[in-house]
């Protein structure tokens, strides 16, 4: 058997890829939109997965009518959120942590590239291990959010890596586009939307019992599918 390099990152996302968020984000948007007056309905909430947050906002705005400045709707979303996560708690994945803990035991750096903003990252890291992610990469801290590069080429020049030896982990479709065009191999698992197969994207069901070789493996080039037919798509 040959002997794969590790990744040298593996770099991730946060809703609906490292914690199942959505759940609150939607809840956050209909009673933004129940405060004043208006309905929000789960179709729309699905509009804005992966999306950045100001273009959330804009989305909500013109659909609703809510008022205010992007920025407004943005704080008053972030906190709905929070304030779930801080007394819900952070609903993980399933394997997420505990690839966590694989990658950190192998000595592979991770970064946290999210376009939610440090408020809600900050409480989410609160219920992760101490040390889980060596950087972490917010959509208040880039100019440009998914599905531009350029959070993931953020992440991977603070790690001091080179991108194109990295694995991004994602579940969105903006996310992966993101990932993608900053060079990462990336690896989808889907959750709320659906992600269409893509030469050299990589698609997981679930992270659970997913090891760091399969990552060594993706980093190298090779391309994981289990949404293909039996017969052609690769193995754990």
């Amino acid at each position: 058997m040959r002997s794969l390099p590790l990744p040298a990152a593996v770099l991730w996302d946060m809703d609906g890829t490292l914690v199942d968020t959505e759940p609150y984000w939607m809840a956050s948007e209909t009673a933004l939109a129940s405060r004043h007056g208006g309905t929000w309905t789960h179709e729309q909430g699905l509009q804005l997965v992966g999306n950045d947050l100001i273009t959330s906002a804009r989305i909500i705005k013109a659909q609703t009518g809510v008022p205010g400045t992007d920025e407004e709707i943005v704080e008053q979303l972030l906190a709905g959120v929070v304030e779930r996560v801080r007394t819900q708690g952070a609903p993980w994945r399933p394997g997420a942590l505990a690839l966590l803990a694989r990658l950190r035991g192998a000595g592979v750096p991770c970064a946290l590239v999210t376009m939610s903003y440090d408020v809600f990252a900050g409480a989410v890291l609160e219920a992760a291990p101490p040390g889980t992610f060596d950087v972490v990469v917010t959509g208040d801290q880039v100019e440009r959010g998914k599905p531009d590069p350029e959070a993931y080429l953020t992440a991977a020049g603070r790690l001091g890596v080179d991108v194109t030896r990295c694995v991004a982990i994602e579940d969105s479709p903006p996310g992966v586009a993101a990932a993608v065009a900053s060079g990462a191999r990336t690896i989808a698992v889907p959750l709320l939307v659906p992600i269409e197969a893509q030469e050299g994207l990589s698609r997981l069901r679930t992270l659970e019992d997913v090891g760091v070789e399969l990552l060594g493996r993706v980093a190298d080039g090779d391309v994981v599918d289990d949404f293909e037919p039996a017969g052609r798509r690769g193995s754990r």
